[in-house]
């Protein structure tokens, strides 16, 4: 039988670090990595013969559980068609229509490939039809791993980002000003001091890259009122909460409209995919039609899309989300008044079917709170949950995704083993 040491053995000498994506080589929580065989509803199967419920949920992009019947005969029909032209199909046509339809700030919309290049195309036309280079963006939310984001806070609000990655050029991260989630005072320190050179403010507006934190009542609508005083764009990166929470988007639910949006995981139906739209003004100034240059040889790939139209109008027809508000709800409620009641230093996080179980007794607003949290603890629970059946993401600070493939008792049964 194959073993987790022995693929990971093997991948080391041909994949750096192992693994083709850093989240999945463990380094948050210690051990070797799993390696899935296959899936089905809300169930893995692992290399080495073990049989998982998944509440990673391939980062939340699978939420109609693995290997959907109607998603999988989708996708064959397709296949069957071609799987790729790079000539323009019938089926953008209507999944752009759809998205447009659903999303209400959506007036355009751009397939792509990756939520990366979906934000990295929203920022450049942002600096293009500002005429500015800088942007704000909130420590702790994740936007891809393009240079001007891959940026944490600095020592001071106004001397812009510090580099995480090697590769990214300084005056990159200088260019980027990082300030905490949830904290209205320092964008407005920064809207006073530097609102003539900001092009953009971006955000996830519920937070899923430090584990779950909502915002703040009124966050999002000042940010929206900040960036309309200093003449910046206002841009919601929602590849995690994009119809992850309603048939839409969290700005729906916040009432909130950003000029741009980034869309991926859920609308790509496990495939890659990913969008970026906004209002017309804006993305007309894309190439053919304007000058800002973007391209994609994949982008729209037939696939890809048959597969999220799919998606979509399941959601559509099923209406899975007070399903998913409510197991949410239950094991929230489940871990958090037997971590009361046994004195236990851990909390869990939900909104609708996301969630996350952090290792503090204090709410966690930012970043700097969930910096807080007992790393150690959460290892240790990861690997015991692991033990007894249930895969999370193999980090602090990630959150964790319910499908509509898990049942009541997959949910109920992870809840007692969290706090057992």
């Amino acid at each position: 039988m194959k073993t987790h040491e022995s693929l990971f053995e093997r991948a080391c000498k041909v994949i750096p670090g192992g693994v083709n994506s850093p989240v999945r080589a463990f380094n948050g929580v210690g051990g070797t990595p799993v390696y899935v065989e296959s899936g089905k509803g809300s169930k893995i199967r692992t290399a080495d013969g073990r049989t998982l419920t998944d509440f990673c949920c391939s980062w939340g992009a699978m939420i109609l559980g693995h290997a959907n019947v109607e998603i999988v005969e989708t996708i064959q029909k397709q296949a069957e068609k071609g799987t790729t032209f790079g000539i323009n199909t019938e089926i953008e046509v209507v999944f752009a229509e759809k998205l447009c339809s659903l999303v209400p700030c959506l007036e355009r919309v751009r397939l792509v490939s990756s939520g990366t290049e979906a934000v990295m195309t929203a920022l450049r036309i942002a600096r293009a039809v500002t005429g500015r280079k800088r942007i704000i963006k909130f420590d702790g939310c994740y936007h891809g791993h393009s240079d001007s984001v891959l940026v944490s806070a600095g020592s001071g609000l106004l001397t812009g980002g510090t580099l995480t990655s090697p590769g990214i050029p300084r005056h990159v991260a200088s260019d980027t000003y990082v300030v905490p989630y949830n904290d209205l005072k320092a964008v407005n320190e920064l809207i006073r001091e530097k609102g003539q050179e900001i092009a953009a403010i971006i955000v996830e507006p519920v937070a899923a890259n430090m584990g779950l934190v909502m915002p703040d009542p009124g966050f999002l609508a000042k940010l929206r009122h900040y960036a309309d005083r200093c003449g910046a764009l206002l841009i919601f990166d929602e590849v995690i909460n994009g119809f992850r929470f309603n048939l839409s988007s969290y700005a729906s639910i916040a009432e909130v409209k950003p000029d741009l949006m980034t869309l991926g995981k859920i609308i790509g139906g496990g495939l890659p995919l990913a969008a970026v739209g906004g209002a017309a003004v804006f993305m007309d100034e894309l190439a053919p039609r304007g000058k800002i240059y973007q391209a994609g040889t994949l982008s729209g790939n037939p696939l890809a899309v048959a597969a999220g139209l799919k998606t979509i109008e399941i959601l559509e027809r099923d209406d899975p989300y007070p399903r998913l508000e409510q197991l949410g709800r239950r094991l929230a409620e489940t871990i958090n008044t037997a971590a009361a009641s046994k004195g236990l230093p851990c909390r869990c996080a939900q909104y609708g079917g996301v969630f996350t179980v952090f290792f503090t007794g204090q709410p966690v607003r930012n970043l700097a709170d969930a910096k807080k949290c007992d790393t150690q603890a959460y290892a240790q629970h990861f690997h015991t949950l692991l033990n007894r059946g249930y895969y999370l993401p193999p980090s602090q600070f990630e959150v964790g995704f319910i499908s509509t493939a898990h049942s009541e008792e997959d949910v109920a049964a992870f809840a007692q083993a969290v706090v057992k």
